[in-house]
């Protein structure tokens, strides 16, 4: 399920000044307020977030959005997925837009739905699959989660995923994990799944790149997927920062590498990392493994403590800084106008389908 291709907005929007368009976007927001709902993700730059009527992670935007029934005009400034999922949260009278269509998310392309189809229909020639549970991570798209929501499964959330992992394998045998390979890995450890029970299933290799024994032999198989931005994070930046200064304390996203999460004081969701380091005392030390927008705001929101991005450049997810404040006022202003555009709409077939699988994570 493709979205339409992204309008040029052109000069109008793009040539003008940051005072200008903020002044515009302002004014939009207070024409528009009993009607609008902005949400805007962690990761977004400050200079859009700066407009959030609510800020999280993406499942609490999409929830956000189905507890404000009264806000017809979801603009939400994060990523295709996200847009998605607001879209099947929400009542049929609001309607969930995207400033930039061209924002997308690459782990969750990374697993398409006649993709993870085929491999379950190589699994089936070798395991029994009525016993295979799949879960999906919620940076999925909408027809991945409608695919779980039909075969039983769940979604999950960074914050959830080892509840979601253990509910998984009461329900089956085996549980097939997608799309990101880290946090599945990661939570699978957590709940004490050996190393030789996890299989990692290589996307585009017969079988996934595995022998029929090493598929029986699997507990979770894992979907070769993963996030741009916290693969960056290796373990010899942890290791940098322990020989640095012996004081700081590791935090991590679960989507980083099992060897960078292993390495780490602590790790959790983009919401843990915020409450754990909006919470340390005065004088605490911190080196963060996650993306640049959200450590450069605990930066700003903690002047009594020293907050570090772990690695030594710049981990920035390219897609979500698509989402720009030319765009976010060329939305406003059309939907001003009463013009639709860069509507996210999810068949009703789909989102049904989708919201099985939500709702069977939200009562885990």
């Amino acid at each position: 399920m493709k979205p339409p291709v992204q309008v040029d907005i052109g000069e109008a929007y793009l040539g003008q000044s940051p005072e200008t368009l903020h002044q515009r976007i302002i004014a939009r927001k207070e024409e528009l307020a009993d009607r609008l709902l902005l949400l805007c993700h962690h990761y977004q730059q400050e200079a859009v977030f700066r407009y959030a009527d609510v800020s999280g992670d993406s499942l609490k935007l999409a929830r956000s959005a189905a507890e404000n029934r009264n806000k017809s005009l979801v603009v939400l400034c994060g990523v295709h997925f996200m847009a998605e999922a607001a879209d099947i949260l929400t009542s049929d009278r609001q309607q969930v837009f995207l400033p930039d269509l061209r924002a997308g998310c690459p782990m969750a392309d990374m697993a398409s739905r006649s993709e993870v189809q085929r491999a379950w229909q190589e699994l089936a020639a070798h395991i029994a699959v009525a016993n295979l549970v799949p879960v999906t991570y919620v940076n999925s798209s909408a027809e991945i989660k409608a695919l779980v929501g039909e075969k039983g499964g769940s979604v999950c959330t960074s914050s959830n995923a080892e509840r979601v992992l253990r509910w998984a394998l009461t329900r089956g045998e085996r549980v097939f994990f997608f799309p990101d390979e880290h946090l599945g890995r990661n939570s699978a450890a957590a709940i004490g799944i050996a190393d030789n029970e996890v299989l990692l299933w290589r996307r585009g290799r017969i079988l996934g790149g595995n022998s029929p024994d090493q598929v029986r032999r699997a507990r979770v198989i894992l979907w070769d997927g993963y996030c741009t931005v916290h693969l960056q994070f290796q373990a010899k930046h942890v290791q940098a920062w322990r020989r640095r200064d012996p004081q700081v304390r590791i935090i991590v996203h679960p989507e980083c590498r099992r060897e960078v999460v292993r390495l780490a004081d602590e790790y959790g969701s983009t919401e843990t990392i915020i409450q754990t380091v909006n919470q340390s005392p005065t004088g605490a030390k911190w080196a963060v493994g996650t993306e640049i927008n959200l450590v450069r705001r605990l930066q700003d929101r903690n002047p009594d403590k020293e907050v570090h991005s772990l690695a030594p450049f710049q981990c920035l997810c390219s897609t979500m800084y698509r989402i720009k404040p030319a765009y976010l006022l060329w939305v406003l202003d059309n939907l001003a106008d009463d013009r639709v555009v860069n509507r996210i709409r999810v068949p009703a077939a789909t989102a049904a389908a989708a919201r099985l699988a939500l709702d069977r994570m939200l009562k885990i």
